[in-house]
């Protein structure tokens, strides 16, 4: 029988980056260097104008009108959007049979949402940490018990 490929994306709002499991104790590897990060500039560097002013229905008091989204956050989700794209590309591939998943909960939330129908069934573990700066010779120690890597 065929081992399954194993990739686990390990992912925040600004960067991600794509490992693959060679095996039980044989550890993770980079998918051929698939690392992708996202500009998160200042707010000030991202909305191009003041905020809109309203004048008060009584008097001439005005006040600035609050953007309907967050800049920040729709960076986030468009990043997500992105990863997802490539886990697509991925599968659609066959360089990938499962799917683990590991990033802070409000990442994983816009991968889960981000993600296509055939990628959500390949995925066999979430975790629901910040491992972005942990070496991937140190990952498996904090996903052993989802997954036998």
């Amino acid at each position: 029988m065929k081992a399954a490929k194993t990739w686990v994306v390990i992912a925040d709002g600004a960067r991600a980056r794509l490992v693959s499991a060679e095996g039980h104790g044989k550890g993770l590897h980079v998918v051929e260097q698939r690392e992708l990060s996202a500009d998160h500039s200042p707010s000030r560097d991202l909305q191009a104008d003041k905020p809109s002013r309203v004048f008060e229905s009584h008097g001439a008091a005005r006040h600035s009108v609050e953007p309907k989204t967050d800049p920040h956050r729709e960076l986030k989700r468009s990043f997500a959007h992105l990863i997802a794209d490539e886990l697509d590309d991925g599968l659609s591939l066959k360089k990938f049979d499962r799917l683990v998943v590991v990033a802070p909960p409000v990442t994983l939330g816009d991968l889960r949402n981000a993600l296509s129908e055939p990628v959500k069934a390949s995925v066999i573990a979430e975790v629901a940490m910040d491992l972005t700066k942990v070496p991937n010779s140190d990952i498996p120690r904090h996903i052993e018990d989802l997954i036998r890597l």
